[in-house]
C-alpha cells in the first residue's frame, strides 16, 4: 500500500462529523494544540496552524459550537442582520462577500439574517442577543438615534455598523462620505455648465441621507446654483415611480439639467425618465452617482460615478467587530470611506 491509498485508508475511518480529535490523530498534535492552532492562538506557529487548518478543510470539520461556547463563553459565530428590501445591483451580496472574505481567515463562521423593513429593526437584534446565538452584530441603515446601537450599547455586546449615527456614544462603524461626494457631484454638474440641479436624496430616516443633503447644499450654494426640488421619491422608490416622478419633472417649465442620484439604480430611472421626455444624457442634462460597480458609464457613457466599495466595507466591518470581540479599543474601530475614484 503507498502512501497515497494510507491516506484514503485514513481518511475512509473518519466518523461522519470530525472533531478537534480526528485532527489531532491526523496531524500527531495533542487535541489542545489543534484547538489552539485553530483559534490562531499567538503561541502556534505559523507552519503549525496552517497544517492543522489544511487538515480540517480536507477532511470537512466544523466547530461544534456548543461546546466552544461552554469552554471559552463563544460560539464563533458572528451575525449579520440585514434588511429584505429592494437591492440596487447587489449591494448586500458584496457587501456579505466582504465580510465572508474576511472571517475565512479566523475562526469565525457567518450567519445572515434577514428582516423585513416594515417590521421593528430591533426585533431580530434583541432575538439574538437573548438567545446568545452570535458572539457579536453587524448591520446597516443606521438612523441618527438608532435604536438598535442604544441597546447594544446598553447590554455590552458588540457590534459594528454599517454608517454612523448622532448618539453621544462612540461605536465601531464603517461608512462612505456621503457629504463629500454630495459636494463633488455638484462640483462635476457646475463644471459641466449646469445650473439646475435636483438630488434623489436616500429615505430621510436614515443618518447617510442627512449627510449626502448637507454636502449638496453647500455645492449648490457654493456655486450659485438654482435646486429643482424632488420630494415625492428617493433611493428606496420604485424605478417606476422614480421615473415617472423624472418625466414629469422635465415637462415642466422648471425642468432640472444636472442630477445627483445615491444609488445606481436611482440613476438609471432618472435617466430612463429624462430621456423619455425626448432629452439627451450629455447634452441636455447630466447625471453623478456613486456605485459599486463601474459599470454605469456602459449603460450610457456621459455618466459619471464615485465608487463607493461594498466588498472591502464588508471586509472592514469584519475585521473591526472580531477586533472588537477580543477587546480592542473602539476608537481604532472607525473608518470613512472617502469618494477618491471618479470616472467618467
Amino acid at each position: 500500500m503507498n502512501a497515497s491509498d494510507e491516506t484514503v485508508a485514513v481518511v475512509a475511518t473518519i466518523p461522519a462529523r470530525p472533531t478537534l480529535k480526528t485532527i489531532a490523530y491526523l496531524t500527531g498534535l495533542g487535541v489542545t494544540t489543534v484547538s489552539r492552532a485553530l483559534n490562531d492562538a499567538p503561541d502556534i506557529g505559523r507552519a503549525t496552524k496552517e497544517r492543522v487548518r489544511a487538515v480540517a478543510d480536507q477532511i470537512g470539520y466544523r466547530p461544534n459550537h456548543a461546546g466552544v461556547r461552554l469552554r471559552t463563553g463563544k460560539n464563533n459565530v458572528i451575525a449579520m442582520i440585514l434588511s429584505i428590501e429592494r437591492e440596487g445591483l447587489g449591494l448586500n451580496s458584496n457587501l456579505i462577500y466582504g465580510v465572508s472574505e474576511y472571517l475565512a481567515n479566523t475562526p469565525y463562521n457567518l450567519t445572515v439574517a434577514p428582516y423585513d423593513a416594515g417590521n421593528d429593526p430591533l426585533d431580530p437584534v434583541r432575538y439574538i442577543v437573548e438567545m446568545g446565538s452570535a458572539d457579536g452584530i453587524i448591520f446597516s441603515r443606521t438612523e441618527p438615534q438608532d435604536r438598535r446601537v442604544k441597546y447594544l450599547i446598553e447590554r455590552g455586546f458588540p457590534f459594528a455598523t454599517h454608517g454612523r449615527t448622532e448618539l453621544d456614544v462612540v461605536h465601531p462603524y464603517v461608512d462612505f462620505d456621503n457629504d463629500a461626494y454630495a459636494e463633488r457631484a455638484v462640483d462635476r454638474l457646475a463644471a459641466k455648465g449646469r445650473t439646475r440641479i435636483a438630488l434623489i436624496v436616500p429615505p430621510l430616516h436614515l443618518t447617510y441621507a442627512r449627510h449626502t443633503i448637507d454636502g449638496f447644499v453647500r455645492g449648490v450654494e457654493r456655486h450659485n446654483l438654482t435646486e429643482i426640488p424632488i420630494r415625492t421619491v428617493d433611493t428606496d422608490s420604485p424605478h417606476e415611480a422614480i421615473e415617472a416622478e423624472v418625466a414629469r419633472l422635465m415637462r415642466s417649465p422648471r425642468r432640472a439639467d444636472g442630477f445627483v442620484c445615491g444609488s445606481a439604480f436611482s440613476a438609471i430611472a432618472v435617466t430612463a425618465g429624462a430621456e423619455a421626455s425626448g432629452y439627451v444624457i450629455g447634452r441636455d442634462f447630466d447625471v453623478v452617482l456613486k456605485e459599486s460597480f463601474d459599470i454605469m458609464r456602459k449603460f450610457r457613457a456621459p455618466i459619471q460615478s464615485a465608487q463607493e466599495d461594498f466588498r472591502r466595507a464588508g471586509q472592514r466591518l469584519a475585521e473591526f467587530l472580531v477586533r472588537r470581540v477580543d477587546g480592542a479599543p473602539i476608537e481604532e474601530l472607525q473608518w470613512l470611506d472617502a469618494p477618491e475614484v471618479w470616472t467618467g
